[in-house]
């Protein structure tokens, strides 16, 4: 996996939600510029495929199964990642549940296990990585959220409340570590063809979908920028609009 804009060291870049997506394209594109990429999501199977894969391109990276929610599993995963690869420069929050539900269907722990990962999952990944950031006094985080953080779908409650709580967690985080040189990115991708849609609504819709990849894709180049800007917000809509 090589690149002619590959960068002149290696980065450790760990990715959450990372066995399928948005998640699975952000590996590949983080990886073939030549960063040390930390893969985790709960399926080990699907990780170590694409571990698979992109060592075959000649890329750098390893599997961390982990369950964001689990805060004990997901520290002991920091700690594995730290001893394997390094310090980790790049956070990418990208794990992410749901269920397409109105409010009055959706029960307690639907509820409940949509904020575990999307909120609090975040939350602990962040907690986790900021000492050595701030300790090198440089650093990324990219919170991959919804347009859903910002505006009314029906039946998206529960997973509406964990990303307008997330956005508004990752807002409150960049003024918090502006000083220390880390910069805090909130991407709003709409509707995206990842399996988070039934294989019906995909088929029906796909037209109007964006790809993974093209997600990836702006992820990276946002990362790439001049080290003198940041770009704090980045929504991304399919060109025919909302579904």
């Amino acid at each position: 996996m090589k690149s002619n804009k590959a960068i002149a060291f290696r980065p450790v870049v760990w990715i959450t939600g990372a066995s399928r997506g948005i998640g699975k394209e952000l590996a590949k594109q983080f990886a073939s510029i030549g960063c040390k990429v930390a893969l985790s999501a709960r399926s080990e199977k699907e990780l170590l495929k694409l571990e698979k894969e992109i060592i075959s391109l000649g890329g750098i990276t390893k599997s961390f199964p982990c369950d964001v929610a689990n805060e004990k599993s997901l520290l002991q995963t920091h700690k594995n990642i730290q001893k394997e690869l390094g310090e980790v420069e790049v956070l990418i929050n990208n794990a992410g549940v749901t269920v397409f539900k109105s409010i009055e269907k959706t029960s307690v722990k639907e509820f409940n296990d949509i904020l575990s990962v999307n909120l609090r999952g975040m939350f602990l990944c962040v907690k986790a990585v900021l000492p050595s950031m701030k300790k090198k006094n440089n650093g990324w985080i990219f919170n991959i959220l919804s347009t859903a953080s910002t505006t009314t779908f029906k039946n998206s409650g529960a997973y509406s409340a964990s990303k307008a709580g997330a956005m508004m967690l990752g807002k409150v985080l960049r003024e918090e570590l502006r000083e220390k040189n880390i910069r805090v990115v909130n991407v709003f991708p709409g509707a995206t063809e990842t399996a988070m849609w039934s294989k019906e609504e995909r088929k029906k819709y796909s037209f109007r979908m964006m790809s993974a990849k093209s997600v990836a894709e702006v992820v990276l180049q946002t990362y790439r920028f001049p080290s003198d800007v940041i770009c704090e917000e980045i929504v991304l809509r399919p060109m025919l609009g909302d579904i």
